[in-house]
């Protein structure tokens, strides 16, 4: 059998929280494979995942999973990004003010979410589902940057990390919208500070 992706987890980052009077276990998001290591600062990301995704440059995308609200219709923004560039997937969320995580190859898009204090909600992945995502798939990626956000002199978002894929005319944007996941696509936004990957 061929080998398959190699996951990338780190138990020790699981946060716990409390629902209805029960430690559980937070760092998952009732994702089955799923742990979280939230990351601040664009040093941080870099050094733990700057040659990984610098490495998916040349790859083409495959696949872009959202985590979908069933009975709403609607992104379930909470949960990761899933980026499949050719059989490696890559997992970016947003958390909290200015923390991120990322992670590779754990989660399985065929198996539903679970959210934590949402009993039963139908949460599923759907690939592609909002605008714009569609016209990226089968396309190559030209580079990985990590995007500061450089605002107002007193935005308190300034210094926050986001993730761009850029696919030579347009840019897909991965960032913190508010303790959750947020996407662009299209030519970048103002306000960021580009620093491309290399993988050196």
């Amino acid at each position: 059998m061929p080998p398959g992706p190699t996951p990338s987890v780190d138990d020790a980052a699981v946060a716990v929280t409390v629902v209805d009077g029960h430690n559980r276990r937070m760092g998952d998001f009732g994702i089955p494979g799923y742990r979280a290591r939230w990351l601040t600062g664009r040093t941080a990301v870099a050094t733990a995942h700057g040659s990984r995704l610098a490495g998916l440059t040349g790859r083409t995308l495959t696949r872009a999973w959202l985590a979908w609200d069933l009975a709403d219709d609607s992104w379930w923004a909470d949960c990761p990004v899933l980026l499949d560039f050719a059989g490696e997937q890559v997992e970016v969320n947003h958390w909290k003010f200015d923390e991120i995580a990322i992670s590779w190859n754990t989660v399985d898009p065929a198996r539903d979410v679970r959210w934590l204090g949402m009993g039963d909600a139908p949460i599923a992945w759907r690939p592609e589902p909002l605008p714009g995502l569609a016209g990226l798939v089968g396309r190559p990626l030209v580079g990985v940057e990590l995007l500061e956000w450089h605002g107002a002199p007193d935005d308190l978002a300034n210094g926050t990390v986001a993730l761009g894929f850029d696919f030579g005319d347009t840019v897909l944007v991965v960032f913190n919208a508010l303790d959750e996941n947020g996407l662009s696509v299209g030519p970048l936004p103002p306000g960021y500070r580009r620093h491309r990957l290399t993988g050196r």
